[in-house]
């Protein structure tokens, strides 16, 4: 009942994924990154420990490819499970379970790795890759443009109601952190929507964080 896709900038280093579900609030359970050593999707019968337990071993020098097979070997129910992951080399690994629902597959490429489950076709992940793959500028954007190609492909078999991104950079905590968790509409416009607007203030955030003195002004009634 989902599909996302976990990619780098090879340019800035940055990491992040996006996500898209007929489930509440997807984003909140399945979206893990860590700034310097990747990011990682875990959906399908979500168990929300596997993120950080595959960026804990990347952290600890293991590639992607080497930590996703070690959870494979670790974690609980794994056939129920879908895990996507790069890691700071760029390199990509995907684990999809036998009982992921419905239709599921999954597609790797350069800096990117995508994945689906209960999907309408299984051409979704790879149209979310290839679509990545021709893109270019800020992560953000390329993520969200490849989520909506892989909605345009099919997406899932039934309605999707909520949609996430989250992005990291150099700093410990997203840069970014952006969710629809529920809607009759359609979430990945609203997700564009916010991320329109969030992405010209996302350096000021990061600035106010680091030393306020150097910030620019917030924008607010009141403030000079």
């Amino acid at each position: 009942m989902t599909f996302s896709l976990v990619a780098r900038c090879a340019e800035t280093g940055m990491f992040g994924l996006a996500i898209a579900s007929s489930s509440p609030a997807v984003a909140a359970r399945c979206s893990h990154a860590r700034a310097s050593v990747g990011a990682v999707a875990s959906q399908n019968v979500t168990d929300p420990t596997l993120g950080p337990m595959v960026l804990d071993l990347m952290e600890q020098g293991q590639s992607a490819p080497e930590a996703v097979a070690d959870i494979r070997k670790r974690a609980r129910f794994v056939d129920y499970r879908q895990v996507l992951a790069i890691d700071v080399g760029g390199r990509t690994a995907i684990h999809s379970g036998p009982k992921a629902l419905g239709i599921w597959t999954q597609a790797q490429g350069v800096d990117v790795a995508a994945g689906g489950n209960l999907l309408a076709n299984d051409t979704v992940p790879q149209a979310m890759v290839s679509h990545f793959e021709r893109s270019s500028g800020h992560l953000g954007d390329r993520l969200l443009g490849a989520l909506k190609a892989g909605l345009a492909a099919g997406g899932e078999a039934g309605p999707v109601h909520s949609a996430g991104m989250k992005l990291v950079d150099t700093v410990s905590w997203p840069v970014a952190d952006l969710r629809c968790d529920w809607t009759e509409g359609c979430p990945i416009h609203q997700l564009e929507i916010v991320w329109d607007i969030y992405k010209p203030q996302l350096d000021a955030y990061i600035q106010r964080a680091l030393d306020p003195r150097e910030a620019p002004s917030y924008g607010v009634p009141g403030d000079e």
